[in-house]
């Protein structure tokens, strides 16, 4: 038995159109690669699209690909990752699957508190598939809290869990903190196959439980990933005798260089001349390029440091620039409390209102109206929210926090 792993595609997550066509070739050399090596299935392991309700075309591109491996005999298993979910619970996979295009595994019953997955089996190789599907903020964590795992763990036969969520134990440690994750008891004993997604880093684990593999990005879905990947795999697995046999397999479309530059010492000026001739000097011909910039600057302001007529006079095929680790040297010294955010927060505003006596305020009323506008600034868009209607959002409740007429 022969089967293909993939996991995070988010089709649609970049704004930049070359790097959206990248992203949605990756998928294409996925399916050439499917139907080339006369894999039995394709699991995707969430995150097909970068959002519940994707762009006409993108959606016009990936049916036609899945009808590609329909119509060579090829199956697609998958669960929905947190972006694939609306709010409501919807998602474009429910469209997919009843096109006959796809198979969402994650069948449910909830009973006396319990989750009891069923199986989903390929009628050609008799495998087993099931999994529990990904959700923002780790709302998925419930699930496996409440799994019962007896029925799965007895079940015979070749069985593959599919799940969209970080494993507390396997987790990389710079992310331990930062994303919500699941320890890897929860997971049901006896699987020959868990099939990781959401976290995006590769990742093969030989478990008591069974083998377990996390297959990254099949495209990088950030400048981080970019600039530390360069590409995205997926993996080609081969079941035979009881035994799990897998290859990493690289979409490598475009090469990728990477710049670093410190402007430290440095005013904006020379720090832009630097990056020019570094360019000019450099073999970038149809690469993507990533250029991080970071360190404290001497003088000058962030904004001098702006490349966008050159850059499009280059033969690059993409370039990047990351400029959230610079600093202005006049705020340096700048001392800021520790502690938790809020906190921190609440400590600078009350610090600055009884530093400054330039206007007659109730300081305590200023305080909370300050705050609330923090909140009302830090507000997110809504999976599949337009531009406009999110900043408008934002923008009436800005005006009521100041109780300023509504114009709208």
């Amino acid at each position: 038995m022969i089967f293909a792993h993939t996991s995070d595609c988010h089709i649609g997550g970049w704004k930049e159109k070359k790097l959206q066509d990248l992203n949605i070739e990756s998928f294409r050399k996925l399916i050439e690669t499917c139907i080339k090596r006369k894999v039995e299935f394709l699991i995707i392991s969430g995150d097909l699209f970068n959002t519940a309700l994707p762009q006409i075309e993108l959606i016009k591109e990936v049916t036609l690909l899945l009808k590609k491996l329909k119509d060579t005999g090829i199956r697609v298993y998958c669960i929905p990752g947190s972006h694939d979910f609306s709010p409501s619970g919807k998602t474009m996979l429910d469209v997919l699957e009843n096109a006959g295009l796809v198979k969402n595994v994650m069948r449910f019953n909830e009973e006396n508190g319990k989750i009891k997955l069923n199986f989903t089996i390929d009628e050609e190789t008799g495998a087993k598939l099931t999994g529990i599907f990904g959700k923002k903020g780790g709302l998925d964590k419930s699930y496996y809290e409440m799994l019962d795992k007896k029925n799965l763990e007895k079940e015979n036969g070749m069985k593959i869990f599919l799940f969209h969520t970080g494993i507390y134990e396997f987790q990389p440690e710079e992310l331990r903190e930062e994303m919500d994750s699941v320890k890897f008891e929860s997971f049901p004993q006896n699987f020959d196959y868990y099939a990781g997604g959401h976290v995006h880093y590769i990742r093969q684990e030989k478990t008591k439980k069974g083998f377990l593999n996390f297959p990254g990005a099949l495209f990088p879905n950030n400048f981080l990933e970019l600039e530390k990947y360069g590409h995205g795999n997926f993996y080609i697995v081969k079941y035979e005798n009881n035994k799990i046999e897998y290859e990493l397999m690289p979409i490598e479309l475009k090469k990728k260089i990477s710049f670093d530059f410190d402007v430290t010492k440095k005013d904006s000026e020379t720090i832009r001349n630097e990056i020019i001739k570094t360019l000019k000097d450099s073999d970038i011909n149809d690469k993507i390029v990533t250029i991080r910039i970071k360190g404290i600057l001497e003088s000058g302001k962030l904004s001098d440091i702006d490349l966008t007529e050159f850059f499009e006079g280059l033969d690059a095929y993409c370039i990047l620039k990351n400029t959230n680790k610079v600093f202005i040297k006049e705020f340096e010294n700048i001392k800021v409390p520790e502690g938790e955010i809020p906190d921190v927060e609440k400590s600078i505003i009350e610090k600055t209102l009884k530093e400054n006596s330039l206007m007659d305020l109730n300081k305590e009323e200023t305080a909370k109206i300050i705050d609330q506008l923090m909140q009302s600034l830090n507000k997110e868009k809504f999976e599949g929210e337009k531009n406009f209607d999110f900043e408008e959002r934002v923008v009436k409740d800005i005006m009521k926090v100041l109780e300023i007429e509504d114009v709208y």
